[in-house]
């Protein structure tokens, strides 16, 4: 079956439009619907040319604090050589559209889509679209907890063709996980994975656990349970759950039903307020 992922492409909708979208921001849960995703609400980066970008996601006091996520825009020609200016974030990038030449210590490689990218903390990259298509993709950022005894996790440079999906049990393949870091390595202290329910596949119980989440989906339609509400989301729309939010979804079809999804693992909870020791 062939892989799709949507992006967002930006424009305005007409004056004759009537406001039916479905974005929602609850203390519990947001809902960015791709209809949100329109050039008004476009950012920039310092250091980066040709290039605009979607903040789906940011650190927020009483919210979901551990990450950031944006949708990047980069123009054939744009890019960066100095896409980081905090030493303490990690990264995941991932391709939707177009290819990023990424240069990391003097090795290039080229990311097409389905392409992943774990980018350390404090390591040295660049990135730059020398194609002739617009390039698009997720990049996810996250202040990398530092654990005495362990090192940082090395760059991984994959793409999703090549990694198989690990079944949830007892499903049959229904409900499937691409894992791009192994899970029991825990130098990681997030994870960037994608889920895929085949139609008629379901979350059958509200996950109710402190991981956050941010939710792009790449391909399809469901009705997802989000605290104590059904919601309707389809490809292109975002969702971004603080902590013990609970979750559960219906994939109806007709299609597949994919979203990458974040969540934060592997690290002891804070016990004094901002984390400090």
């Amino acid at each position: 079956m062939s892989t799709q992922y949507y992006a967002p492409h930006g424009g305005l909708p007409a004056q004759t439009q009537l406001l039916t979208d479905r974005a929602v921001f609850t203390d519990a849960y947001a809902v960015i619907p791709k209809g949100v995703m329109q050039d008004i609400v476009t950012s920039f980066l310092p250091f980066w040319t040709g290039t605009r970008l979607w903040v789906l996601s940011r650190p927020l006091s009483g919210f979901a604090e551990t990450f950031s996520q944006y949708i990047m825009e980069v123009q054939p020609g744009g890019g960066s050589d100095r896409p980081e200016d905090d030493p303490d974030a990690q990264a995941v990038l991932f391709v939707v559209e177009g290819a990023a030449t990424l240069e990391i210590a003097g090795e290039v490689h080229e990311l097409t889509p389905g392409g992943y990218a774990y980018l350390p903390p404090s390591e040295q990259w660049t990135l730059h679209n020398k194609g002739d298509e617009v390039l698009r993709f997720h990049w996810i950022r996250k202040a990398y907890q530092r654990v005495e005894g362990l090192d940082a996790p090395d760059v991984l440079i994959l793409n999703e063709k090549d990694v198989a999906p690990t079944p949830m049990p007892d499903t049959d393949g229904t409900w499937a996980t691409t894992r791009f870091v192994d899970p029991n390595d825990l130098r990681h202290d997030m994870h960037v994975t994608i889920v895929t329910f085949e139609p008629g596949g379901v979350i059958p119980f509200l996950e109710t656990h402190v991981m956050e989440h941010g939710l792009y989906v790449l391909e399809g339609k469901a009705a997802y349970r989000l605290n104590q509400d059904w919601v309707e989301v389809e490809a292109g729309d975002f969702m971004w759950l603080r902590a013990f939010c609970p979750q559960a979804c219906y994939a109806g079809g007709p299609g597949r039903f994919r979203y990458l999804l974040y969540k934060d693992v592997n690290r002891h909870m804070p016990l004094r307020l901002g984390g400090g020791h």
